[in-house]
């Protein structure tokens, strides 16, 4: 094949799957969600005294900025003292974290426990280990930083009075540290949006581990080097069990967000080595037979981890190109396009720069995430425990 035309056909194909990922399958699945699926109907609550017990998990690692104020959140939650206790795993902790707790395991006996792990375990081997030996008929999966309104409980459980649903996902809200103010971007409502149309074709994927709750009997435990766990977990027990994995966005749950650019950067590059090493064992999904789910896993998923290939060859094969003067424009637009993401990573922490500028920025960011997450999957230089991200 002449290697212009084999040029054209990478750049071109590129394009389309880079369009795909991020435009064409949300239209897509918003389009199909409407026609062929339907929104789930919340069940009314029970009565207090048929709930079912719930234990609130948390894995934590050096969390003594937020602890005292997370574990006087979960005492405010609304739901029956009886039936609800919070579990703190410490996964080898080395400042006052389990020191705060153990203060509140003693003033709220049977209300909060601590869990102390004095060797780095990960956190995969630590849920694995906590959630054998617990005995209420729900986990509730959270994190230290994460804050729950006070009916976020009993809007996830209540979905478990149908016995085809497994897990239920609340919704995550981002607040700024400074201001206390929302700050959902345009693309966390581009994402809440997608759960919600695959939601109502009952192909929801993972859960976000800020908050979602499984029944205790579904839970199969995972591989102790799992990295991005909230989202195999959940996979995990669907491929066992077939049950339903509902979104809710009535449950909802707050984080503040980090404070700088590198500890996010930090974060994403994990999560992008975690989803390379959950292709490896998730692949079933991938089966026709899975119906929405295959279609889902591909096109939300699959086709977006390789997003950072796609860039990277339609900027080769446009260079290889540029001798004509269409795919000169077509150039300079690309190149224009990474100038605008380098000056808005440069002006990120000032006043300027606009929405466009930022969202360009942050896409950039994403995908040179997955890029390295992927580099540190192939070398095994990403392990399943994790440094937190400082707050």
């Amino acid at each position: 094949m002449d290697m212009e035309i084999a040029a054209r056909l990478i750049l071109w194909g590129s394009f389309i799957g880079l369009f795909f990922a991020y435009i064409g399958f949300p239209v897509v699945i918003f389009i199909c969600s409407r026609l062929f699926g339907h929104r789930p109907v919340p069940p009314p609550y029970q009565l207090r005294q048929h709930l079912p017990t719930v234990t609130i998990l948390i894995s934590a690692l050096n969390e003594e900025a937020v602890i005292r104020e997370r574990l006087e959140n979960v005492l405010s939650i609304d739901y029956p003292l009886d039936k609800l206790e919070t579990v703190i795993a410490s996964d080898g902790s080395t400042d006052r974290t389990c020191a705060l707790v153990r203060q509140y395991a003693e003033t709220y006996p049977g209300r909060v426990r601590l869990l102390e792990y004095w060797e780095r375990r990960g956190k995969a081997t630590v849920l694995n280990s906590v959630v054998q030996q617990l005995q209420s008929d729900i986990v509730v999966f959270s994190d230290a930083n994460t804050m729950f309104h006070s009916q976020a409980v009993m809007n996830l459980i209540r979905w478990f009075q149908d016995p085809a649903i497994g897990a239920v996902c609340g919704q995550l809200r981002l607040h700024d540290a400074a201001t206390g103010k929302n700050v959902d971007g345009l693309y966390w409502r581009y994402e809440n949006l997608l759960k919600d149309c695959e939601g109502r074709l009952g192909a929801l994927l993972g859960a976000n581990g800020a908050i979602y709750a499984m029944r205790r009997t579904v839970f199969v435990p995972i591989p102790g080097d799992t990295i991005v766990d909230d989202f195999v977990i959940p996979l995990f027990s669907k491929l066992r069990f077939k049950h339903r994995t509902i979104y809710d966005t009535a449950a909802i749950a707050t984080e503040e967000t980090a404070p700088d650019i590198e500890g996010e950067f930090r974060r994403r590059c994990r999560i992008g080595a975690g989803n390379f090493q959950s292709l490896s064992r998730l692949w079933p999904l991938l089966f026709p037979t899975q119906g929405w789910i295959s279609f889902v896993f591909f096109s939300h998923k699959i086709l977006r981890w390789f997003c950072p290939a796609f860039l990277l060859l339609a900027l080769m094969s446009n260079i290889w190109l540029s001798d004509q003067s269409t795919y000169q424009w077509l150039l300079l637009a690309q190149t224009v396009f990474y100038v605008a993401a380098y000056l808005g990573h440069r002006l990120a922490k000032g006043t300027l720069g606009n929405r466009v500028v930022r969202l360009v920025t942050m896409f950039v960011a994403m995908n040179i995430a997955l890029a390295v997450g992927f580099w540190r999957w192939v070398t095994g230089q990403q392990q399943g425990t994790w440094q937190r991200t400082i707050r």
